[in-house]
């Protein structure tokens, strides 16, 4: 049983790496089998690379099937467990467009005007509501007033022709386990059994549905290992919390934090600069970077009219 760890990483520090050491290191060791690391990272392509570092130490690894993003790993939980959702195993995952598609077709079918209230302004409430963890019923009144005090209504509409369909859209593949979790104990407790090890990149990228799924997980043996840092926060508008890297040690009492400030990609006068732009930003870990690169170029300040300006004077 843990203690968690935390692990406060300034860009160029050595996050993956110290990842990829961590589950080198316990395959061979064998405190786990390759089936007991559930490791998430934000892409596929970073999951890939992940895996193929830890190959490069240990040997090729055959069977992490839990290596990958919180998407993809909770496709294969759900399917396994789709009947608790309303779904058949081998519902359909909508994309952008027919999701779009579905929501003109309610906003029709309930006379709004969808030149006042169009369908990707809906998407992007009921997505914003899906990342905080939301289920139709648990929308606060605070929110009543969302798509002309009609957003709510849409949401179960919506939420119930997506059944009817066998569907799920992307923001259901981590509501639907985080729903399951928190109603079926026994799956629950069948995964925090399964995950001998967590491990999660970039940690500060994670939104409350996310972080939510991770907290049930880990609840039990608390064996989680997070890699983040408050100062590269840079998703709210997609629902990311910063909070959550904040919260860290409350959620898991005795739980170790670790800093890791030697950068090793940028010379000592690109570090100054990048710590005196983010030396006011609230922060409840403070680190300072550093390298043994030398002092560098002096850093030069570009005055560009626009992106493609700005584009054409780095290349």
């Amino acid at each position: 049983r843990g203690p968690a760890l935390l692990i406060v990483a300034g860009a160029g520090s050595g996050k993956t790496k110290v990842l990829t050491h961590r589950i080198a290191h316990l395959l061979a060791t064998k405190e786990a089998w390759p089936s007991q690391i559930l490791s998430i990272t934000f892409t596929n392509k970073a999951a890939r690379e992940m895996k193929d570092r830890v190959s490069q130490l240990i040997g090729q690894v055959e069977g992490m099937p839990w290596m990958g993003t919180f998407h993809s790993i909770c496709v294969k939980i759900l399917r396994r467990h789709a009947e608790l959702a309303g779904l058949k195993s081998n519902f359909t995952i909508l994309d952008s467009d027919d999701q779009l598609r579905l929501m003109k077709q309610l906003i029709s079918a309930a006379q709004i005007d969808d030149k006042r209230w169009p369908a990707r302004q809906l998407a992007s409430i009921i997505d914003g509501w899906k990342n905080r963890a939301w289920t139709p019923g648990q929308v606060p009144a605070s929110e009543a007033g969302a798509f002309d005090h009609k957003g709510v209504e849409l949401y179960a509409q919506y939420q119930n022709r997506l059944r009817d369909l066998n569907a799920a859209d992307f923001g259901d593949l981590l509501l639907h386990v985080v729903t399951i979790f928190q109603d079926h104990s026994e799956v629950l407790a069948q995964y925090q059994r399964f995950f001998r090890y967590i491990l999660v990149d970039e940690y500060q990228d994670t939104n409350v549905a996310q972080y939510l799924w991770l907290r049930l997980l880990a609840q039990g043996h608390q064996n989680i290992c997070c890699v983040g840092d408050d100062d590269q926060s840079i998703y709210g508008w997609r629902g990311a919390e910063v909070g959550n890297i904040l919260r860290f040690e409350a959620d898991f009492p005795g739980s170790h934090v670790v800093r890791l400030e030697q950068n090793y990609r940028s010379t000592s006068a690109i570090l100054r600069a990048a710590n005196h732009v983010i030396e006011s930003n609230p922060k409840l870990y403070p680190k300072t970077l550093f390298s043994e690169l030398g002092e560098g170029e002096p850093v030069r300040v570009m005055d560009a009219d626009n992106e493609e300006h700005e584009a054409d004077r780095v290349v």
